[in-house]
């Protein structure tokens, strides 16, 4: 039986081993409709997986000149995939380098006077040479006499594969209902296998290949399709489909905005004392007192006590608030809440009578311009005005307050997925977040809604406020614990207390008890494997042909010669297989090059890294 095994093993990697054997066996000749045979090569057949077919699709053939350039370059194609060549044309320059996208034109035999060419397709769906800046061109060589000798027929499988991949990539890109395999290379020419084998319709604007320009749309119609197919419901709801009993819970994360305007007096208002408030806009002036004069009868010395109560709703609407102005006629003292903050005409700190002679025969005035919002908490605060009067007199205190009633935002972000999403049972499974679908079936979609931007308010305070989401709409998918479960205690008993060579168990007896057991046991011979796969690495001398806006590399550089690395497995009797022109770097082994290749991959990674250009010298 395992000779059996490794005979089929062999005849599947000898089939299948590498892309070479695949697309040999299996992609050439699948997609031209001819035979392809099983794996142990017992019978044959000939798949049909296009609607048409034809081994010719493409044929390029190459003619280098004496100057290096590709002189002639044809170029036959299979336009409608009927088996027969309909269209042939040459390249109306010659080709001085090449490139993935396009091919560079010079002055033969010299990198002087160079044109650039992209390839691209006209309305008639034929290859056509396109005009334009070498950026937008990737991937050239040089392939003339200017940087090498003899580089086109000394390179000439990979220069065709690289002509013609451009020319391959330009036709399906224009047309993706084609599939395409490379499939012979005879000498300087190369023929392309194609088939179309997405739909048989003529037009090339189809559903499927709507998917190449963007695929983010493939995750949207599969739901779609899903949700209107019967049977796909019925398979997904079912304990089978889903693996479990499932419960879906919807919960949502809203973001809630109030817009608000208060009126100026629902901040700060007079509910009682004092004689007069008067409004300008959103400042406030409350006056307390008597201010005419000689309004205040007294005797030798009489206390006159006048209070003012000050409401306030919204103490962070404060914008100032000041004690502006007090006089009497003779003392006078300003307290709020009982809390002494001024007096005059000198200090007056007590309850009781002023420290001086109370008649002074004049009046005095005060402008303190104290700031008295550290005082106007939210609630009630009294004014108090005490006034000291000797036969005739007067007393007045103002308190000016500058509040802002302009329209302004109250915004909670209410999050009523908190609990389900804390819960190791459920797992999100759909979400749509201001109408975007986010995920579906528990697949992000790679779909994000756009910031937001939404006038609130009305026609009255109209507030524009920009957010990344206002609503996310959820759907959990949450496992239900109350079915029975498998019992997987025996499995775990085996395998924490068997050892290599003694099997032990335990069962449940009839009457709920267990019983244990231990015997021999022993795997069978495995034999050997290799510690790797045995591989040789090989290098060739190429030139350093790449080319680039500022000219050839090669000639930038004092040896313009570098190495193509080449990596074999090894024969069966452990030789190293290099090409021709190879020469061997490391014998045939168990190779272990990574810090080789991460040094090279840094390379590339910080040669296109940008450059940060500095003031100072560095």
């Amino acid at each position: 039986m395992e000779e059996r095994a490794r005979a089929a093993a062999e005849a599947s990697r000898a089939k299948s081993g590498d892309s070479d054997a695949l697309q040999q066996n299996y992609v050439t000749p699948g997609l031209a409709g001819q035979q392809i045979s099983t794996v142990g090569n017992s019978r044959t057949f000939a798949p049909n997986i296009a609607c048409q077919k034809t081994a010719s699709m493409l044929e390029v053939l190459v003619q280098p000149a004496g100057t290096g350039d590709l002189g002639k370059v044809t170029i036959a194609r299979d336009t409608d995939l009927d088996g027969t060549v309909d269209s042939t044309a040459n390249l109306p320059v010659p080709v001085s380098g090449i490139c993935a996208n396009g091919i560079v034109s010079c002055q033969p035999g010299t990198w002087n006077g160079c044109s650039f060419f992209r390839w691209d397709v006209d309305g008639g769906r034929a290859l056509k040479l396109t005009s334009v800046d070498m950026p937008k061109l990737a991937g050239c060589y040089c392939l003339n006499n200017s940087c090498g000798t003899n580089l086109a027929w000394g390179n000439m499988a990979s220069v065709l594969r690289d002509l013609g991949g451009g020319m391959i990539g330009a036709l399906t890109t224009a047309d993706p209902r084609y599939g395409v395999a490379e499939a012979v290379i005879d000498g300087p020419s190369i023929r392309y296998v194609g088939a179309r084998s997405t739909a048989c319709s003529a037009n090339p604007d189809l559903p499927q290949t709507a998917y190449r320009a963007n695929p983010a749309t493939i995750a949207s119609d599969a739901y779609a399709a899903s949700t209107s197919n019967s049977v796909f419901q019925a398979l997904k709801g079912s304990a089978t489909g889903t693996g479990t009993a499932l419960q879906y819970r919807h919960c949502s994360i809203e973001r809630r905005v109030t817009v608000l305007k208060p009126g100026a007096e629902d901040i700060i208002n007079r509910t009682s004392g004092g004689y007069s408030t008067i409004q300008n806009g959103s400042s406030f002036d409350f006056l307390m007192g008597s201010p005419a004069d000689n309004s205040l009868a007294g005797g030798s010395c009489t206390l006159i006590d006048f209070r003012m109560t000050l409401h306030v709703n919204d103490p962070d609407r404060i914008v100032d608030a000041r004690l502006a102005e007090f006089f009497a006629d003779d003392w006078a003292q300003v307290r709020i809440d009982g809390q002494f903050i001024g007096s005059g005409p000198s200090a007056w700190t007590s309850l009781g009578l002023p420290p001086g002679k109370c008649e002074l025969k004049k009046t005095f005035y005060a402008y303190p311009n104290l700031d008295l919002r550290p005082y106007l908490t939210a609630g009630d605060h009294e004014i108090w005005l005490r006034v000291a009067v000797a036969e005739g007199g007067e007393g007045f205190a103002q308190v000016h307050v500058d509040v802002d009633n302009s329209c302004k935002t109250l915004e909670q972000v209410v999050d009523g997925c908190g609990a389900i999403a804390s819960d190791p049972q459920c797992k999100l499974d759909s979400e749509l977040v201001d109408g975007v679908q986010t995920w579906i079936d528990g697949v992000v979609t790679g779909l994000r809604p756009l910031p937001q931007t939404r006038i609130l308010g009305g026609p009255s305070c109209p507030t524009q406020l920009t957010r990344d989401f206002f609503l996310k709409d959820r759907t959990y998918r949450c496992a239900v614990d109350d079915i029975a479960k498998p019992d997987t205690s025996r499995g775990a008993y085996i395998i924490d207390h068997s050892t290599e060579t003694m099997l032990a168990d335990r069962t449940r007896q009839s009457d709920g008890s267990y019983a244990t057991s231990t015997r021999a046991f022993s795997l069978p011979d495995r034999g050997s494997v290799a510690a790797c796969e045995p591989v040789c690495k090989t290098r060739a001398a190429k030139a350093n042909s790449e080319a680039a806006p500022d000219g050839v590399v090669g000639a930038k550089q004092n040896v313009p010669i570098g190495y193509d690395t080449f990596f074999h497995a090894c024969t069966a009797d452990n030789q190293c297989p290099a090409g021709p022109g190879e020469e061997v770097v490391s014998a045939c082994g168990c190779l272990d090059d990574f810090p080789e290749a991460v040094v090279m991959m840094q390379t590339v990674r910080l040669a296109g890294a940008d450059m940060v250009c500095t003031g100072s010298v560095q």
